[in-house]
């Protein structure tokens, strides 16, 4: 089976290539990425925690779900799809805000991603996949802010980051 591809882009999030998705965290390259934020009626956030058995940051507690857009996917279409493969529904979403950060990891692999955050709706539970998801839960919002300053260690990088950053834009209460 062929590798997963990564869009690379530009700072404008111009498409400037396509590249195996391993190389472009080995390089640090700047790529496409997404992250979905569904929330219940509550304004919770669903979190998962993603599977120990991932590359990098296993186990560490996240967003709904994230990944990389596929060429010629939209955001809209690539959100749907991961969802569906990670936590196994799929909802409407809706793009709010786009943000570039650079982490690099303890194995050697940098994620340098031009993010696009999704939001969406939901109140079932998810049927998990255990391959990608080791849990999840439902957090009020306010709850999620005090534990990523309480214990980051816990958390992945651009989740903090979006935390730290662009709150307000994921704040759907207010």
């Amino acid at each position: 089976m062929e590798e997963e591809k990564v869009i690379l882009v530009n700072e404008k999030d111009e498409q400037i290539g396509l590249m195996p998705k391993m190389e472009a965290h080995e390089k640090a390259l700047l790529h496409r990425a997404f992250s979905v934020f569904i929330f219940n009626n509550k304004n919770e956030l669903m979190l998962q925690q993603r599977a120990f058995g991932k590359y990098h940051s296993p186990g560490l507690w996240t967003n709904t779900c994230c990944s990389h857009q596929r060429d010629g996917e939209t955001n809209i279409e690539a959100g749907k799809r991961r969802l569906q493969e990670e936590m196994g529904f799929v909802v409407a979403l809706k793009e709010s805000i786009s943000f570039i950060y650079k982490a690099p990891f303890d194995n050697g692999l940098t994620e340098h991603e031009y993010d696009h955050v999704l939001l969406g709706n939901y109140e079932e539970e998810p049927t998990i996949n255990p391959e990608e998801v080791a849990s999840w839960k439902w957090m009020p919002l306010e709850e999620v802010k005090a534990d990523i300053l309480l214990r980051p260690e816990l958390y992945t990088e651009w989740f903090k980051v979006i935390f730290d950053k662009f709150y307000e834009h994921i704040n759907i209460s207010k």
